[in-house]
């Protein structure tokens, strides 16, 4: 079956779902390693307080895509470049790292165990009640005595290594380059929007979804924007290793976990790729409502990036069954 006829199928569920008003709108994109595309968007990039129609070039706030597409790239260059060792403590790169407990928990962590989610850190954290100065935020995450748990996603693994990236690179993370096609914000009238947030007062729309982010002014767990077409590209550049590093692609397919690999998710039961793709994929979903999945054996991936949480997170908007049923769809012979 052709890739038209694969997308065709993913498309009308989206459709469904946004004529059901489930979700405001959105943008499928699939690509296949020799580089044949398509893309089509539906639906409104935004609805309250004015109405704007959903293109193909629509920015996204990618929320947790950043992890993928932004510091699990630059971390893998980084070990690959002998800047830092994927096996040793935060500490190389982050010395003050829990600086008042030589012996706590925290200065035992590696890159490798924040790559593949395997530290005792909590799944979330409210940070931005703390308040909004972004280097003492910084220290609080570095300074707290973090009580240990078991092993669950968490964006504190992304925080600290955006910290270590921040370090190394002598810059903050917002004046570092996001890559090819990306960006740390975007013009409101071009993107999506997110939530009316209670927090900030307003409707989101072109500015980071995540609090605490927002609060960082910058970090490694969220606040990258892109469209569809930058999503791809960075995709592509990963099945026919063009355009990252061939031991980074490597990594990022290694497991590390029965759920995951380095930065990425493999496929488990109900996972978010679906049922029917082969067991060499990765995805990573983002909490905007935004997914990307590469599936390796096929020499495919597929991108669905809606603005599920406009104008509310508070709603049940589907999109767990519709990424399950786009990745099945697109999967099927």
């Amino acid at each position: 079956m052709g890739l038209a006829e694969k997308f065709e199928r993913g498309f009308a569920l989206l459709a469904e779902a946004v004529t059901a008003g489930k979700i405001p709108g959105g943008v499928l994109g699939l690509v296949d390693a020799s580089g044949k595309r398509i893309t089509r968007a539906i639906g409104e990039a935004q609805k309250i307080p004015v109405s704007r129609q959903m293109t193909e070039d629509t920015w996204f706030d990618l929320a947790s895509l950043t992890k993928v597409l932004f510091t699990t790239p630059r971390i893998l260059a980084l070990a690959e470049a002998g800047r830092i060792d994927l096996d040793a403590s935060l500490t190389t790169a982050i010395p003050d790292f829990a600086q008042y407990n030589p012996d706590n928990w925290q200065r035992k962590i590696t890159f490798r165990q924040c790559l593949g989610h395997q530290t005792p850190f909590p799944g979330v954290f409210p940070l931005y009640i703390y308040g909004d100065d972004p280097n003492r935020l910084r220290h609080f995450v570095l300074q707290r005595d973090w009580s240990a748990g078991p092993a669950v996603y968490s964006d504190i693994n992304f925080i600290l290594l955006g910290i270590a990236i921040e370090r190394l690179e002598g810059k903050t993370i917002r004046n570092i380059e996001p890559g090819q096609g990306f960006a740390w914000g975007a013009d409101p009238a071009q993107a999506a929007a997110t939530e009316s947030d209670p927090w900030r007062g307003r409707v989101l729309c072109g500015e980071v979804h995540d609090e605490n982010c927002a609060a960082l002014q910058g970090s490694g767990h969220a606040g990258l924007f892109g469209t569809a077409s930058a999503v791809l590209d960075f995709a592509f550049g990963a099945l026919n290793a063009s355009g990252l590093l061939a031991s980074s692609v490597s990594l990022m397919r290694k497991p590390l976990s029965a759920r995951r690999t380095h930065g990425w998710e493999r496929p488990y039961e109900g996972w978010s790729g679906g049922e029917r793709n082969s067991p060499g994929t990765i995805g990573h979903t983002g909490f905007t409502g935004t997914g990307l999945w590469l599936d390796f054996d096929r020499g495919h991936a597929w991108t669905l990036l809606t603005n599920r949480v406009h104008p509310t997170r508070h709603f049940d908007s589907g999109i767990f069954a519709l990424r399950r049923a786009v990745g099945d769809a697109v999967n099927t012979n």
